[in-house]
């Protein structure tokens, strides 16, 4: 027998409100993909096939620290107005944690980014990488952000 809670149960349990929408979202991927493809550009110019595999280590950074980090946006989310937290308790996410993440998102573009698109039928508006990481992504007005 397993336990399913009741919708007021759940909202006590984890961090309820609004949740950041799909092109929101997509628009915050879209502006983060820019700046990552930048820094791959460079340093793949400049250190050929050692950049390469570089710049993959600089995008797992930025996604890592920036979304593990207390105020859990990137450049994209920033310009968007939204932040990742987790979803017990609408906390930051934590280095760990948004490793994880970061490293899921492989998971949710195949097939076909199914995992991305996961969020507009989960009713926590939660991607596949979101799941694996515990993490809600939602909007700042709902959840400020902590002062510098």
């Amino acid at each position: 027998m397993s336990f399913t809670p009741t919708s007021e149960q759940w909202r006590t349990h984890t961090a309820s409100g609004p949740r950041a929408g799909f092109w929101q979202r997509l628009s915050a991927d879209l502006i983060d993909g820019i700046v990552v493809t930048i820094a791959y550009l460079i340093l793949s110019h400049v250190l050929h096939t050692s950049g390469t595999l570089l710049s993959l280590l600089v995008a797992i950074g930025y996604f890592t620290y920036l979304e593990g980090g207390p105020r859990g946006q990137t450049l994209g989310k920033s310009a968007m107005q939204i932040r990742v937290v987790s979803l017990a308790d609408g906390q930051p996410l934590g280095y760990q944690r948004a490793l994880i993440r970061d490293l899921a998102r492989i998971l949710s573009a195949f097939p076909f980014y199914l995992g991305y698109f996961w969020m507009l039928w989960n009713r926590e508006k939660q991607t596949w990488h979101d799941m694996l990481g515990g993490a809600v992504v939602v909007p700042v007005n709902a959840f400020p952000l902590p002062p510098r």
